[in-house]
């Protein structure tokens, strides 16, 4: 898990990527920001961090083939499973955020300008960890 990137208290409807926000420029930023407004009009103000929208609709996607090179975590003695990429648009915050399908659901279940939801995932584990990560999935459909 990346320390700050987003909240979780076990249930997954309290799942929430969370953000900065400029209370100067009011611009939302993703991944969080600790130091500085990206905004390069904004001569920066305090920064707090905010949840984004738990929706948004699809913008595009595509499909991973190929094993992608470290530092991605990857057993080369399995076989390779492609993946899905998911960019989401959120339109509260005005951004679209990047991030991997949940499992099951493939490039042919996705339409652009389909409603998903972010979730809980898994990136990796072994005996003593989990390291969660996000994930969209279409909205109606369950794990």
């Amino acid at each position: 898990m990346v320390a700050g990137w987003f909240t979780h208290d076990g249930e997954e409807a309290d799942f929430r990527l969370l953000a900065t926000r400029c209370a100067a420029c009011a611009s939302v930023f993703f991944p969080p920001e600790d130091s500085f407004c990206r905004n390069p009009d904004c001569s920066g103000g305090e920064l707090a961090r905010v949840p984004l929208s738990r929706r948004g609709r699809v913008w595009s996607y595509t499909d991973g083939r190929y094993r992608p090179p470290a530092p991605y975590v990857s057993d080369p003695d399995t076989a390779w499973e492609p993946y899905t990429l998911v960019a989401v648009e959120l339109a509260a915050e005005r951004m679209v955020v990047l991030g991997q399908a949940a499992p099951g659901v493939s490039v042919a279940e996705l339409a652009v300008g389909m409603e998903v939801e972010v979730v809980p995932g898994v990136l990796n584990e072994d005996a003593g960890t989990v390291w969660t990560t996000w994930h969209w999935r279409p909205v109606g459909v369950t794990s």
